[in-house]
């Protein structure tokens, strides 16, 4: 049996490998999780011999995460991102494979030969080497940690048939997530955008933008009100008058910022 750990920062991309995961009858999923420091805690405890994990996240990245586990007790590595220039880098830290975003069964069918190969021929089985001309971990880091940097965008560019639409960030009302897409909308209109709900969140202003829940950001210049009900339920009313779903586990950080806005 092989003992898979998933971490990602995404529910839904956490959702995906979980499902080809348990449908491999010699894949055993020990857990998941959501941030690089939970990975560290559940590496040393659980032990896995694969981990699946995303590269951008929030706080450390998966690049930095990995690094801080001595190789002689590092894992199988299969690296998951939706950046392809920071899906090269796996090959730097000797992963065995990466996955880029959005992948198909057949891509991770592929891995998985690469992964029951390698566990075959044992630990001392050489890595595969990097293609030349790849660039170094250390620029990919330095890359990974210029886009945290980028300045926050004006406006969105979006394709809508055969034209492409530039949204002003400060006319969305709010941004929902939709499989490998998310949602902006706009007033009357909405847009579907190839990017996931937190690789957004990451480029909008946090003073002007929050996460209501796990699948939902809102303008906080939109919200006119925040409705409460009998128990900790609760619910965002637009100055549009559309309502919003406001997420037990987000309450108070958005009341928060919705105060002092």
């Amino acid at each position: 049996m092989i003992d898979v750990l998933v971490v990602d920062d995404e529910p839904m991309a956490r959702a995906r490998l979980r499902r080809l995961v348990k449908a491999q009858p010699d894949l055993r999923l020990l857990g998941e999780c959501a941030s690089s420091v939970e990975a560290l805690d559940a590496i040393r405890a659980k032990r896995p011999d694969v981990v699946f994990l995303d590269i951008d996240m929030p706080g450390m990245n998966g690049f930095d995460m990995i690094s801080r586990v001595p190789e002689a007790e590092r894992p199988l590595i299969v690296f998951v991102t939706a950046y392809e220039e920071f899906a090269l880098g796996a090959f730097d830290l000797s992963a065995i494979d990466y996955l880029l975003k959005p992948f198909d069964p057949d891509r991770f069918a592929t891995t998985l030969e690469r992964i029951r190969a390698r566990l075959r021929e044992g630990a001392t089985a050489p890595a595969d080497a990097a293609p030349a001309g790849l660039p170094s971990l250390a620029a990919l880091l330095d890359s990974l940690r210029a886009r945290e940097r980028e300045p926050v965008p004006e406006r969105l560019v979006v394709r809508a048939g055969s034209e492409l639409v530039f949204v002003p960030v400060r006319d969305i009302d709010w941004i929902s997530a939709a499989d490998n897409y998310v949602e902006l909308h706009v007033g009357a209109e909405t847009y579907l955008l190839r990017e996931t709900l937190a690789s957004v969140e990451r480029r909008l202003e946090p003073a002007a933008f929050v996460r209501i829940r796990r699948d939902a950001i809102v303008n906080l210049a939109r919200v006119r009100a925040v409705r409460t009900g009998n128990g900790q339920d609760a619910d965002l009313v637009l100055r549009n008058g559309h309502i919003l779903r406001l997420g037990r586990a987000y309450r108070s950080r958005v009341t928060e910022r919705w105060q002092g806005a």
